[in-house]
């Protein structure tokens, strides 16, 4: 079913109208199969780049598109609900974005933001590593300063784009340890001494692999640091808030798509005499979903509204994230109980949105971390 959305502005319903087109026509078809492949889908990325969905929530002086987050995270709720991994493909590039639009000087921003913008490249955000996911303090990935730049040595982990990135922000160690010791760097994919590793064999998004990346003293110049140097985590920290509204918004796509074919499923199946939906066991169910859909729309929504008032939003970002997510993988479970032993075979895509949901409880920040911002703040305030 079409959502029905309250937008700003006439020029935000022109975008989301042809965003629509742009799914249908070259998403949907294409999801099944990529995913099946495990084929990267870069030539449907550039399409998407071309159309403008590549630097939306970022300043027109540089070549983004100048819309508040609210229409933004809309965007990639419809595109999610056609194919999750151009969404999340959308939403990590996003955050790629943050350190230069956000901390870069004038003179970094002018120099690399429209190239990011404009579409013409994809970028991964670098800051896991195998032995700190959620605990970035900790990480041990070195920069030492080398003459007129910094030597890189370490490893991150699940770094999205891994194999298919054109430049990293890479969250690395240039001073003791803790949280103060840490910068972030604007990496050249193609610099000497980088080594994207195996692709993880994973439960899902399969067209979007994961990896993990080694470097090996890899040399990258002064200028591309990204901020002062130990202002990596504050950085990291910020995108991150950003980058949770992002999964969220992706989150209740992907539930929609399912809620929307499993009503689709109900109303044509019959049991007994009559649509299986019309039995109020399912009818119930379907209703439950319906709802969980709309608030975690609602929430996600009222976080990116605070966001574009200057207002504070983190912990209304991290409510979003942990209930859209949680949201998601209930709703998409409950859509293969509706087709029932339809729904565990792939003729129909609720068995892939199931397994796709699972990934979003976990990145950007595990939906354990988000209680922990969310409980941290309830103890102080």
């Amino acid at each position: 079913m079409t959502v029905e959305r309250i937008l700003p502005t006439p020029e935000a319903y022109d975008l989301i109208e042809l965003v629509r087109e742009i799914a249908d026509r070259e998403l949907a078809p294409r999801a099944a199969d990529f995913e099946a492949r495990g084929e990267f889908p870069r030539d449907v990325l550039r399409t998407l780049g071309r159309a403008g969905l590549f630097g939306l929530p970022y300043d027109e002086e540089y070549g983004g598109g100048g819309q508040p987050y609210e229409v933004y995270l809309q965007v990639l709720e419809e595109i999610a609900a056609r194919w999750l991994v151009p969404a999340e493909a959308i939403s990590v590039h996003t955050l790629s974005c943050y350190p230069v639009a956000a901390y870069g000087t004038d003179a970094q921003r002018k120099k690399y933001l429209p190239d990011m913008l404009g579409g013409g490249l994809l970028g991964a955000y670098c800051l896991s590593e195998p032995a700190g996911g959620s605990d970035p303090g900790a990480m041990t990935t070195r920069a030492v300063r080398d003459g007129d730049g910094y030597r890189v040595t370490g490893t991150k982990a699940w770094i999205t784009h891994a194999h298919h990135a054109d430049y990293f922000n890479v969250f690395c160690r240039t001073g003791d340890a803790g949280t103060r010791g840490i910068s972030c760097l604007l990496v050249d994919a193609r610099t000497p001494g980088i080594a994207p590793q195996p692709a993880e064999r994973t439960m899902a998004l399969r067209a979007s692999p994961v990896a993990q990346i080694a470097f090996d003293g890899a040399h990258v110049p002064a200028d591309r640091l990204i901020g002062a140097e130990g202002a990596g985590f504050r950085i990291a920290m910020q995108a991150l808030d950003s980058g949770r509204l992002g999964i969220a918004a992706c989150a209740v796509g992907l539930a929609q798509a399912a809620l929307d074919h499993a009503v689709r499923y109900a109303r044509e199946r019959e049991q007994f005499g009559q649509p299986i939906i019309e039995h109020q066991g399912l009818g119930f169910l379907l209703a439950d979903m319906a709802t969980a859909v709309s608030v975690a729309r609602a929430q996600t929504l009222w976080a990116a509204r605070l966001k574009d008032a200057g207002r504070p939003y983190r912990i209304e970002a991290a409510k979003a994230k942990l209930f859209a997510t949680d949201m998601a993988m209930r709703v998409t479970t409950d859509a293969v109980q509706v087709l029932g032993g339809y729904g565990y075979v792939a003729d129909h895509p609720v068995e892939r949105w199931m397994r796709e949901a699972k990934v979003m409880q976990i990145v950007e920040g595990t939906n354990q971390i988000q209680r922990m911002v969310i409980a941290r703040h309830l103890a102080r305030d």
